[in-house]
């Protein structure tokens, strides 16, 4: 599938064609894999918070940063809740896509690797339901 190499190219560099090629592959895996919409939106609901947020003002964006840090266990627990392979397979590609935003220290450059990371979830999402997943 996806190499944590790609997903570190995907987090950290405008390379808009990797990260579409990489999402259409997610993608249709986890429709084949039988994951439905309402699973990817439990998790995507979540980065969308964090997102409007992190745009408010420096005080919310260390808010924002906090409950990035706290998705990490939450995507585990959906992975280990939720029955089949597919949550764990959506977690596994996020996982480290988190890690390159949460690694990156100045603000700046972190503020366009979480772009990406949103960028590369609604991807995902889309292709997801492009293929016919519900």
């Amino acid at each position: 599938m996806v190499t944590k190499s790609e997903i570190q190219t995907i987090i950290s560099t405008d390379n808009a064609e990797l990260l579409v090629r990489r999402a259409d592959e997610i993608g249709r895996s986890l429709k084949d894999n039988n994951l439905t919409t309402s699973q990817i939106r439990a998790l995507f609901g979540e980065v969308r918070q964090i997102q409007g947020q992190w745009k408010i003002d420096p005080e919310n964006r260390r808010k924002a940063l906090r409950r990035l840090h706290l998705l990490k266990p939450k995507m585990a627990y959906r992975a280990r809740k939720e029955r089949g392979r597919a949550v764990q397979e959506l977690v596994d590609v996020l996982d480290p896509a988190l890690d390159a935003v949460l690694v990156e220290k100045d603000a700046g450059r972190q503020d366009a690797c979480f772009e990406r990371f949103v960028e590369f979830f609604e991807a995902i999402l889309a292709y997801h339901k492009s293929y016919g997943g519900n």
